[in-house]
């Protein structure tokens, strides 16, 4: 018999016992924040997908029962605006990470800051779709960029019409020496 797994409310422990793989395609536009990241940006991509897999496995231990690991891979390309020519630029998200699982928060607190891999609390409804988006998100470039922009960027921020309507201005310190020019001095 062959269990079933959700994503949505993964029982860790139970995958990775099995051994199990778990994959999906989806459109981008099912994943709510990641499009929230990428609705900034201007322009068609066209359709885009997100495409992930999970694998568990338990691996033996010194101390004890074997623990549980979850191998995730996941990538999507999201439509970002470049740093310099605010432009629309396609980058290629991508995640390949392992994760153990320890008994709870404070375990996983605890060994997380010492281990190479990511440390997570054991739950029987892990949320792995969270996780792929989470790792995804941490994916993003600070500042997005094209390696050459289709556009030369404009790094003046001088409004032609703005200058045209100051040069009508009579300059105040101009106005001032005139008053003082027309006035008579007083002897006393």
């Amino acid at each position: 018999m062959k269990t079933e797994f959700d994503a949505a409310r993964l029982d860790v422990k139970a995958f990775a016992q099995a051994g199990a793989t778990l994959a999906e395609t989806s459109p981008l536009a099912q994943w709510a924040r990641l499009t929230e990241e990428a609705a900034q940006a201007t322009g068609d991509a066209g359709p885009v997908e997100l495409a992930w897999s999970a694998h568990g496995e338990m691996r033996g231990s010194a101390a004890g029962p074997g623990v549980p690991w979850l191998h995730v891979e996941a990538e999507a390309q999201l439509s970002l605006v470049c740093q310099r020519c605010l432009g629309p630029v396609q980058t290629v998200l991508s995640v390949d990470r392992w994760f153990r699982f320890v008994a709870d928060e404070a375990t996983a607190a605890a060994e997380d800051e010492e281990a190479d891999e990511d440390v997570l609390a054991l739950a029987a409804d892990f949320d792995l779709r969270a996780l792929v988006e989470d790792e995804l998100l941490m994916d993003i470039p600070v500042a997005p960029r094209h390696e050459v922009c289709p556009e030369q960027p404009r790094f003046s921020a001088a409004d032609e019409d703005f200058d045209a309507a100051g040069s009508d201005k009579p300059n105040p310190f101009a106005v001032l020496e005139g008053l003082r020019k027309a006035k008579p001095e007083s002897k006393d």
